[in-house]
């Protein structure tokens, strides 16, 4: 049987151009402006400009990847990569390498990996199976059990404390079992009851995360350590004026004031080389990427890729919610990198894995679950 040239033109058209138009032209030009802002960010980081390329193109292999895993395979795989993720997160709890106070890193001989990353996609895929499984029928123990199985990943993550990455899978699972359905007056029992609990919960909190929410509300209590962060990037934000610096002429950034600049800070190096009208920029092309990714989640066939999709959208949301909010000095500081823009190999995967899945549910939105 002969290939004719049409054969071959349809089978590139649909294994290489798998990406959604929309997502795919945001996510390129948040990338390239990652790729500028992190140019200046790491002008005396030998050698992190380059990885940090290397990861983008990771990221969007990854992603491409991921284009291609058909809904009903995501659903065949979602318990699996749960209980691979808990096993691995309970590995870390007994074998796992301390950096920076922190056990967070399991070393498997060829290399380390941050479990905690798979946990991002991995929780919200196990809620949206659980509840595609029990849908139609859905009682308040249901939601109950969801809880169980979302609690279970966080609390591992908080041990080791890691309280960002906590948060975040906490709204990957949290977003999902909200858009299953549950009721704003559980909701709003559950916001009294942590209000409640608040005097409890700071007690129960390590003294650096305790440190954070001091210095959040008063960063001069100590300038010159644990306030440094939120006061230079703050000075950092505010220094950009309208229309910034320029690229590269940025005083804090080059000067060396603002800490984590390649990480957790870029934002602050954006802001000041950059100014209002870049930020404004920047947050239209977050704009796009997260319409977009609410359409394709109200547009989906079944429960499971509806949830899934709202929920992988949403943690996009709280990913640049976050790190600006902490940059511009309105929310504590926790590890929560700016997608696209941080540096950081696992979190920049994860990123490209959920976009991904997110542009295979557009792609078989017509197909409904067996």
């Amino acid at each position: 049987m002969s290939i004719t040239p049409r054969d071959l033109l349809f089978f590139i058209r649909r294994r290489i151009m798998v990406f959604d138009p929309v997502m795919l032209v945001a996510l390129v030009m948040l990338a390239a402006t990652g790729l500028v802002t992190m140019y200046s960010a790491a002008f005396d980081y030998p050698g992190r400009f380059e990885l940090h390329a290397r990861n983008m193109m990771l990221a969007f292999v990854v992603m491409w990847i991921a284009a291609h895993v058909p809904p009903g395979w995501m659903m065949r795989i979602a318990v699996p990569l749960f209980l691979l993720g808990i096993a691995l997160l309970v590995g870390v709890a007994l074998f796992g390498e301390i950096s920076k106070g922190a056990r967070r890193w399991l070393n498997l001989g060829f290399g380390r990996i941050q479990p905690s990353e798979l946990l991002k996609i991995a929780t919200p895929l196990m809620l949206a199976w659980y509840f595609q499984r029990r849908e139609g029928g859905l009682r308040w123990f249901d939601f109950l059990f969801a809880g169980i199985l979302l609690a279970i990943p966080v609390a591992l993550i908080i041990r080791q404390p890691d309280l960002g990455t906590s948060l975040l899978v906490f709204a990957a699972g949290g977003a999902v079992i909200f858009l299953a359905g549950l009721s704003w007056k559980v909701i709003a029992a559950l916001l009294a009851s942590a209000a409640a609990a608040a005097p409890l919960l700071w007690t129960l909190m390590h003294d650096y995360q305790r440190q954070r929410v001091l210095t959040l509300l008063d960063p001069s209590i100590d300038p010159l350590g644990k306030g440094f962060h939120i006061i230079q990037s703050t000075i950092a934000v505010g220094s950009g004026g309208l229309w910034g610096k320029g690229w590269m002429q940025g005083t804090q950034t080059h000067l060396e004031f603002i800490p984590e600049r390649t990480t957790d800070f870029i934002f602050a190096v954006f802001s000041e080389e950059f100014g209002l009208v870049g930020n404004l920029f920047l947050l239209g092309l977050y704009l796009i990427l997260l319409t977009r990714g609410l359409v394709i989640a109200s547009r989906a066939k079944t429960e499971f890729t509806r949830l899934f999709a709202g929920a992988i959208t949403l943690t996009i949301f709280i990913y640049a919610f976050v790190n600006m909010g902490m940059v511009s000095g309105i929310l504590p500081v926790v590890g929560v990198p700016l997608p696209l823009m941080s540096y950081g190999g696992t979190a920049m995967v994860t990123l490209g894995l959920g976009c991904g899945l997110l542009m295979s549910i557009a792609r078989n939105r017509h197909l409904r679950q067996s």
